[in-house]
């Protein structure tokens, strides 16, 4: 490996430090409980060398938001060879529940913390391709529901935000705990249910009656 190789994977693997110990941070305390000097501290830099990569801490939460939606893309994109449009609609949604329950925090950046969706909207020039992919592959899915007769008269742009809503929710009780929480107390679910797929079944079942 040469100079200019060695050089490139150090500030790579710079900056891939400072992302992991800001998301963990992020996490952990809040974001505006997390400085760049506490980010810094925990990779033992000096704040001036994170200042080198990222302009303040609201373009880390940026970054980190885009990469969790390229992981989601990448695998909402292995899905359209699905060729039936209601079957690629079911198994997007299970890779969604799959990606928050693998990828908590991922999934929190991008879905729970208001942050990086301010820095989008507070940045006009700003480019967000990522989120857009990804919400562009559940639309066209809706497209090919629709041709298939599913959600007669319904804009699929309402059908692809009220489908996405409903499993996010699902997800997010799960993640905080209220899913089951709500499950054992009423619904006497045995614990060895999976609360979460079957909700989500039931969710499949009452889209495969809108056709």
């Amino acid at each position: 490996m040469g100079r200019k190789e060695k050089d490139k994977k150090q500030i790579e693997d710079v900056r891939l430090r400072i992302l992991e110990v800001a998301k963990n941070l992020f996490l952990k305390n809040g974001f505006e409980a997390t400085s760049i000097r506490k980010i810094a501290a925990e990779i033992q830099l000096s704040p001036t060398t994170i200042y080198l990569y990222y302009k303040d801490k609201g373009e880390i939460a940026y970054t980190l938001h885009k990469e969790g939606f390229k992981l989601l893309g990448e695998q909402f994109f292995v899905l359209q060879h699905v060729e039936s449009g209601f079957e690629r609609l079911k198994a997007m949604g299970k890779v969604y529940l799959n990606f928050a329950i693998q990828n908590t925090d991922f999934y929190q950046l991008m879905f729970i913390m208001k942050e990086p969706i301010d820095f989008i909207a507070d940045k006009d020039s700003c480019q967000w391709e990522e989120g857009e992919f990804a919400f562009g592959a559940l639309l066209q899915t809706v497209l090919d529901c629709k041709a298939e007769g599913y959600f007669k008269g319904l804009n699929e742009n309402n059908v692809a935000l009220n489908v996405w809503s409903l499993v996010h929710g699902l997800c997010s009780l799960k993640l905080q705990g209220h899913l089951d929480h709500v499950a054992s107390a009423h619904l006497h679910v045995p614990e060895d249910r999976d609360l979460l797929e079957e909700a989500f079944e039931t969710f499949v079942m009452m889209l495969d009656k809108m056709k």
